[in-house]
């Protein structure tokens, strides 16, 4: 995730700041440990009153606040505190309307509110892991795993049904990728940590560089005034295909920019994945907004379509080197 950078050169790293210690109460909830830490938040494992396991996220933005050990009220410059009002409004609302979604898809938001000069979003707790994590285990020489065609169909079918809905509530997740899918225990893709707080303070805040994670990012998120809408999330979601078929992230927008080699990447796996596949990856990262689905339903029928699937030639060396198993379906426990 690329992080705002310092004004200059010669200015030491600013300190993150401190997350919440265990057994601190928030609301009606006790925080347990801390899950993981970003650049805009903490998200904590806590228990309710009746000792339901839960995730809390924090808005914590790394760039605008800190905060010692021991404290529990973020402290913010003068000069920043309009931008973190900004960033607070906007995870305030994207609770309350994640609050009024309920869909297997889209992880659950169970409460919000304000309190020590921040908002919590209270999440369920998902058991597994994510979509990241199991793409690095196929990377891995000594398990020799790929993503079967049919588990990425299947995979992203669910997660397209999800943000279908999140589209129709008139929001956008706008942090697609591996890391922000989660595959739990019994097998459902969930989408997580959507970037709405992130995308304000990064448009408003004048940061050197965009904080978007490399290769899942469309232009239209690198310009200031670029048109986001559904598109945007779908271009998401061609790199995250991209990244089950390649076992890598695909170029980002300023090396496509320059040369465009997606289309030569892409050409590498003709016969492991069908030509279907394949354009449906490069209909998705089209640099043109205009050139993409520009609705999930449009996307949704096309992946849909599994039968007469052609395959290009590959030689048998080519065939040898690109053994296909399953990961996901099968042998998820081996792969963790």
């Amino acid at each position: 995730m690329s992080q705002p950078q310092a004004n200059s050169a010669n200015t030491p790293p600013k300190p993150k700041p401190t997350p919440l210690p265990p057994n601190t109460k928030v609301g009606e909830y006790r925080l347990l440990h801390r899950i993981s830490s970003g650049g805009f938040g903490v998200v904590y494992f806590a228990v309710s009153p009746t000792g339901h396991p839960v995730a809390i996220k924090e808005y914590l933005p790394g760039s605008l606040v800190t905060r010692a050990p021991g404290e529990l009220v973020p402290q913010v410059a003068p000069e920043k505190m309009s931008l973190y009002r900004l960033g607070l409004k906007s995870f305030f609302e994207e609770g309350r309307s994640l609050a009024q979604i309920s869909h297997d898809s889209v992880v659950g938001v169970l409460n919000f509110f304000r309190e020590n000069e921040t908002v919590y979003m209270v999440m369920n707790h998902l058991e597994g892991s994510t979509l990241q994590e199991f793409i690095v285990t196929a990377r891995n020489p000594d398990s020799r795993k790929v993503f079967r065609e049919s588990t990425i169909r299947s995979l992203f079918d669910e997660i397209l049904r999800g943000l279908r809905i999140v589209h129709q509530h008139k929001m956008l997740h706008l942090d697609i990728k591996p890391a922000n899918i989660f595959v739990t225990d019994d097998d459902k893709a969930v989408l997580i940590d959507f970037g709405a707080a992130r995308e304000v303070l990064s448009k408003e805040g004048n940061f050197v560089r965009p904080m978007y994670t490399p290769g899942f990012a469309a232009p239209e998120m690198y310009k200031r005034d670029g048109a986001l809408g559904p598109w945007t999330d779908i271009y998401a979601i061609g790199a995250c295909i991209y990244a089950c078929m390649l076992g890598v992230p695909p170029n980002d927008v300023p090396q496509r920019t320059e040369k465009d080699r997606l289309s030569l990447s892409l050409s590498r796996i003709r016969n492991i994945y069908s030509d279907n596949l394949i354009q449906v990856v490069e209909w998705c990262m089209a640099l043109d907004p205009l050139a993409r689905p520009q609705s999930v339903f449009s996307l949704q029928k096309e992946l849909a379509h599994e039968s007469e699937l052609r395959y290009s030639k590959m030689s048998m060396a080519e065939k040898m080197r690109m053994q296909i198993s399953t990961l996901v379906s099968g042998n998820k426990k081996d792969a963790k």
